[in-house]
C-alpha cells in the first residue's frame, strides 16, 4: 500500500469536514448570540417595537386571525416562515427570538461556506467560512448599546426584523456567482453552469420580492464587478443578467402585494438632504468612535475593508476570478452602499449593514493566499484547538442565553396579567404596547393607537382594529400625552401602576378608535 493512500484512508471524509464545520459555526453562533442577550443590546432581541412584527405575525396566524397586515416596504417572508417554524417547539416567545438569531448566524455560515468556494475547487474553504463567521463574531461582541439608531451593525443579524434574510442573501449572492465562476474556470470549454445562473436569479427574486434593499446592496456592486469581469470572461455575462432579471422579476412580484406595504420607502430618500445624511452618519460615527471597544471595531472594519483591495489585487494577478470576485465585492460593496445611502439623503444606520458583512467575505478567500508549504495537514493542529475553545464558548454561552431568555419581567407580566383577566380590549402607543401586546395569549386584546386615539397601522394587521373601541389604555415614559374625545379626561379612569407601565381604565366607559393612518 503506498504512502499516498494511508494518508488518503486516514483522511477525514468530505462530510466529516462539513460536519465539523457547522460544529464549530454552531458554537461560533451561540457564543454570539448570548453576548448580545447578555448585553443591553437585547432590547433589540426581545423588546424592541419593530423586532416584534414577525412574532406578532406568528401569533396572528396561530390564533386564525384574518391577514390584513399594513407593512413597511420590508415584508420579512422569510424571517417569518423561520420564526413559524421555530415557534412549533413550543420554546416561548423570547427563547424562540433567541433561537431565531443563533438560525440566522447559521445561515450567514452557509452563505459564507458557499462564498469560500467549493472543496474541489477552492483551498481550505471550511476554514475560510470560519473565519468570516468569527470576524463578524469579534464584531458582534464589540456591541452593546440598546439604540436601534447606533451604528452597531452586525448585532443587527441576530434580529428576526433588521434585514437578516437580506444580508445572508447578499453573501450568498456572491458565493453563486464564484461557484459558477469557478466551474467554468475548471476548463474554457466547459458550458456555462445554468443550475448556478438560475439559483442565482430565484435568490434575487426572493430577495427583492421581500426587501427590495437587496438591489443597492447586492444587485448593483456585484452586477458592477460582474460586469467589469465579463470584459475578459464573456461566461460572467450570464451571472451578471440572471442577477438584474431575478431582481427585476422580484420587484414585479412585489405589485399583488401592494396592498401590504404601507409604506413603500420612497419617503425615506431625499437627495435634496445629503449634507444632513452625512452629518447624521458621522455623528453616528464619532459615537460609534467613543463607545465601548468602538474604536476597535472600527480598526477591525477599516482593515477588512484595506484588506479586501489588497486582496483582491493579489488573487486577480494569480489569476483567481472566482476568488477575486469575493474578496472585490468585500470592498465594493460598502463603498457603494455607504456612498448611495449618503447621496440619497438617507438617515438609518441600518441601511449600512453592508460595510461590516461584506468585508466578511474576504475573509473566506484568504486560505487561497496560504503558502504552499502550508499544508492543511499542519493546521489541523490549530483548527482542532480552536473548535475544542469554541465548543466550550458555546458551553458557557448556553446558560447565558437561557438566563436572558427566561429573565422575568414583573412590570410586563402585572400587565398582560391585568390585560387577560379583564377580558376587554384596550390600546396603546407603538413603543409603549407592542411588547405587552406580543405576550397576550390572544393579542387582539390590546390595540396600537396614537396619541389622539386613531388606529396605527403599521407594521400592524388591521383586524384588529375592528373592535371599534378600547376601555382601557396603557402607558409609560414613551408614550406621548393622549388627547382624548372631549368630556373624558385621565381622571375619569382607575390608575393601575405595573411598574414601569400604567393602565388608565374607563371601566364600562369606550373610546372610540379613530381613523386608521399610518
Amino acid at each position: 500500500m503506498s504512502g499516498s493512500e494511508t494518508r488518503r484512508r486516514g483522511e477525514v471524509p468530505r462530510w466529516g469536514r462539513e460536519l465539523l464545520g457547522w460544529t464549530v459555526a454552531a458554537a461560533i453562533a451561540i457564543a454570539a448570540v448570548a453576548v448580545v442577550a447578555a448585553s443591553p443590546r437585547s432590547e433589540l432581541l426581545f423588546r424592541d417595537g419593530d423586532s416584534l412584527v414577525t412574532t406578532l405575525v406568528v401569533h396572528s396566524l396561530a390564533i386564525g386571525q384574518p391577514q390584513d397586515w399594513a407593512m413597511s416596504s420590508v415584508l420579512f417572508l422569510p424571517e417569518i416562515a423561520v420564526l413559524w417554524m421555530l415557534s412549533l417547539l413550543g420554546l416561548g416567545i423570547n427563547a424562540t427570538l433567541a433561537l431565531a438569531g443563533v438560525v440566522n448566524v447559521l445561515a450567514l455560515y452557509g452563505a459564507l461556506r458557499v462564498a469560500a468556494g467549493s472543496a474541489l475547487r477552492a483551498r481550505a474553504p471550511i476554514a475560510g467560512a470560519l473565519l468570516g463567521l468569527t470576524g463578524f463574531a469579534l464584531l458582534a461582541a464589540t456591541e452593546g448599546s440598546a439604540s436601534r439608531d447606533a451604528l452597531e451593525l452586525a448585532s443587527l443579524l441576530t434580529t428576526t426584523t433588521y434585514y437578516s434574510a437580506t444580508v445572508v442573501a447578499a453573501v450568498l449572492g456572491v458565493g453563486l456567482a464564484r461557484r459558477a465562476i469557478d466551474r467554468n474556470d475548471v476548463s474554457r470549454g466547459t458550458p456555462v453552469a445554468w443550475g448556478l445562473v438560475v439559483t442565482l436569479a430565484l435568490v434575487a427574486a426572493a430577495s427583492v420580492l421581500t426587501n427590495p434593499l437587496f438591489a443597492a446592496w447586492a444587485t448593483v456592486p456585484l452586477g458592477a464587478v460582474l460586469v467589469v469581469v465579463a470584459w475578459r470572461r464573456a461566461d460572467v455575462w450570464w451571472m451578471a443578467g440572471a442577477l438584474v432579471t431575478g431582481s427585476i422579476i422580484g420587484y414585479l412580484a412585489r405589485m399583488p402585494l401592494a396592498h401590504l406595504i404601507a409604506n413603500t420607502g420612497a419617503g425615506y430618500i431625499d437627495p435634496s438632504q445629503w449634507r444632513a445624511s452625512l452629518d447624521y452618519y458621522g455623528v453616528l460615527l464619532a459615537d460609534r468612535w467613543s463607545a465601548p471597544w468602538g474604536a476597535a471595531s472600527l480598526l477591525l472594519i477599516g482593515a477588512l475593508w484595506a484588506g479586501s483591495i489588497a486582496v483582491t489585487r493579489q488573487l486577480a494577478a494569480r489569476r483567481r476570478v472566482g476568488a477575486a470576485i469575493v474578496a472585490a465585492c468585500g470592498w465594493v460593496m460598502p463603498l457603494l452602499v455607504i456612498v448611495g445611502a449618503v447621496v440619497l439623503g438617507t438617515h438609518a444606520a441600518r441601511y449600512l449593514q453592508p460595510a461590516v458583512f461584506a468585508p466578511l467575505l474576504t475573509l473566506t478567500v484568504l486560505p487561497a493566499l496560504l503558502p504552499d508549504r502550508l499544508t492543511v495537514t499542519r493546521l489541523v493542529p490549530a483548527v482542532g484547538t480552536a473548535a475544542v475553545a469554541l465548543v466550550a464558548a458555546a458551553g458557557l454561552g448556553i446558560p447565558s442565553l437561557v438566563a436572558a431568555a427566561t429573565a422575568p419581567d414583573a412590570d410586563l407580566d402585572c400587565v398582560v396579567r391585568w390585560t387577560e383577566d379583564s377580558g376587554r380590549t384596550g390600546g396603546g402607543q407603538f413603543w409603549t404596547v407592542r411588547l405587552p401586546k406580543t405576550h397576550l395569549a390572544d393579542p387582539r386584546g390590546l390595540v396600537q393607537l396614537d396619541h389622539q386615539l386613531r388606529g396605527y397601522a403599521w407594521l400592524m394587521n388591521r383586524d384588529d382594529f375592528a373592535v371599534g373601541e378600547v376601555s382601557f389604555l396603557v402607558m409609560d415614559d414613551q408614550s406621548p400625552a393622549f388627547e382624548l374625545p372631549a368630556g373624558v379626561s385621565l381622571s375619569d379612569a382607575e390608575m393601575t401602576a405595573c411598574g414601569r407601565y400604567t393602565i388608565a381604565d374607563f371601566g364600562d366607559r369606550t373610546l372610540p378608535i379613530g381613523p386608521l393612518r399610518s
